[in-house]
């Protein structure tokens, strides 16, 4: 990568530069800068790790910085403002933590803010004066303050699955240019203002599984572009809006888990979106003293259960055993980056292409050997689909029905599992419209057929059209 950008460096009228997917790995070099003409960066979704490289803030012509689906960790950047054309930054995707980077305050020209998926963690700063921001995305962090005022040219904003409180602002309900607001998955209390509802724009307010009560009006107005409203999972009560009853069949209403006078089956008793009455502290100094004892004898037990383990490791751990990976060549985990050894190793051969097209594929998830044999019956005879040299081919049913072809694979035990659920984490993001889907993996220590062998099992969705030779040869 450094040389690559060195020689890239000659390209002195060079404006934008693409590098997406192409399963680039390393830390970002410092020489970042000598691409001085740079108005369009993105490096997104290969296998960067370590901070992000401060030498970035001398490439002052940059307008576009992407560097989602990475492996960058440290603090979120702040030398933001050094960038004064810099009119989007997504970070999204990474291991990024601090608090938020005071700098993005300062860009004035900012249209889009991305930094979902992250650790960003602490107050969420009042964003009323970046005037020319329309995309905010901070989904997927530790924020943990109550909601701040935003720009009034606002048209999206995620902020789903932090850790905000409070209630929902009423400034939110004057930004008239705002069309998606997703608040879902945070600990937000009171009754959201009735004015979200009817912004003239808005076409996607979700409100989802937080602490939000109250009383909806009935008589609440809606607007005529809402495409989804979700409050489900909160603790309203009373009678749904009459313009979410009767929305026309292509907008799409959640309101389960609620305590509203519809839909019973759906909805929790009246108890459950009770206000729950704080208690009085007493005897404050029992307490302490009560807590100081318990935390004292969970510190003694924790002493004690580290000497065994100790003990226990001397006695029966052999020493000077390198652990055998499933790499041809063997790495060891000394990388000063924080980063495991193994991945940086496959990152070279194993391209991230599968982020392109991925939306809708299943979640790769982690099957039981008991799910398996069930889907299979017992892996029946009759199930079998083939063999090869890559083990058995299985064809099964899960419980919802959905058919699915599982592989059997023999693992010598020398390999362990730490780098099985590597190679299987890396596998599982692989995907593409284009390639049969992986949806999960299961690890049987027993093996079926070797004493010391791992039973490993893929679980992909099932094509139900043939093998790739006959298509190739025609005779379908």
């Amino acid at each position: 990568m450094d040389s690559f950008i060195a020689t890239l460096a000659r390209l002195t009228s060079l404006k934008s530069l693409t590098l997406v997917s192409l399963g680039i790995w390393g830390p970002l070099p410092d020489k970042m800068h000598r691409l001085y003409s740079l108005e369009n960066l993105d490096l997104s979704g290969n296998f960067l790790f370590g901070s992000i490289s401060p030498t970035i803030s001398r490439m002052v012509k940059i307008q576009t910085l992407k560097l989602d689906g990475n492996f960058f960790n440290g603090t979120v950047p702040d030398w933001f403002d050094s960038l004064s054309n810099l009119t989007n930054v997504s970070l999204r995707d990474n291991r990024l933590t601090g608090s938020f980077p005071s700098s993005v305050l300062r860009i004035t020209v900012l249209t889009e803010l991305g930094l979902s998926k992250n650790g960003v963690s602490g107050k969420l700063p009042d964003l009323s004066s970046l005037t020319s921001l329309h995309v905010l995305d901070l989904s997927e962090n530790k924020f943990d303050s109550e909601l701040p005022s935003m720009p009034k040219g606002l048209a999206i904003a995620f902020l789903r699955n932090n850790s905000f409180s409070g209630e929902i602002p009423h400034q939110y309900s004057r930004l008239l240019v705002l069309q998606q607001l997703d608040l879902s998955i945070n600990s937000l209390r009171g009754t959201p203002p009735a004015a979200l509802f009817s912004l003239p724009n808005i076409t996607y307010l979700n409100l989802a599984s937080n602490r939000l009560s109250g009383s909806l009006s009935f008589h609440l107005s809606c607007s005529s572009k809402l495409g989804l409203v979700d409050i489900s999972n909160n603790r309203f009560r009373g009678w749904l809006p009459s313009c979410l009853g009767t929305a026309l069949h292509e907008t799409i209403v959640r309101y389960g888990g609620n305590c509203l006078s519809i839909d019973p089956r759906h909805q929790h008793p009246d108890s459950y979106c009770a206000e729950i009455p704080t208690k009085r502290k007493e005897s404050r100094g029992k307490n302490v003293g009560l807590l100081v004892g318990v935390i004292g004898g969970i510190f003694v037990v924790m002493v004690l259960l580290a000497c065994a383990f100790l003990v226990l490791c001397r006695r029966y751990c052999p020493r000077g055993t390198s652990e055998q990976h499933l790499l041809h060549k063997s790495v060891e985990d000394n990388s000063v980056t924080g980063f495991p050894s193994q991945l940086l190793t496959n990152a070279r051969f194993i391209s991230d292409v599968g982020k392109l097209g991925s939306q809708g594929i299943p979640v790769h998830r982690l099957f039981s050997f008991d799910e398996l044999k069930e889907a299979t019956n017992n892996f029946d005879k009759s199930t079998l689909m083939g063999e090869g040299s890559s083990g058995k081919l299985y064809k099964g049913r899960l419980e919802n029905g959905t058919l699915v072809a599982i592989r059997c694979l023999t693992v010598s035990r020398r390999y362990t599992i730490r780098n099985l659920k590597l190679r299987l984490d890396l596998l599982a993001k692989l995907r593409h419209p284009h390639l049969v889907c992986l949806l999960g993996h299961c690890i049987d220590g027993e093996g079926c057929n070797d004493s010391g062998a791992n039973k490993v099992y893929l679980i992909y969705e099932y094509v139900p059209n043939g093998n790739y030779c006959t298509h190739l040869s025609g005779k379908i």
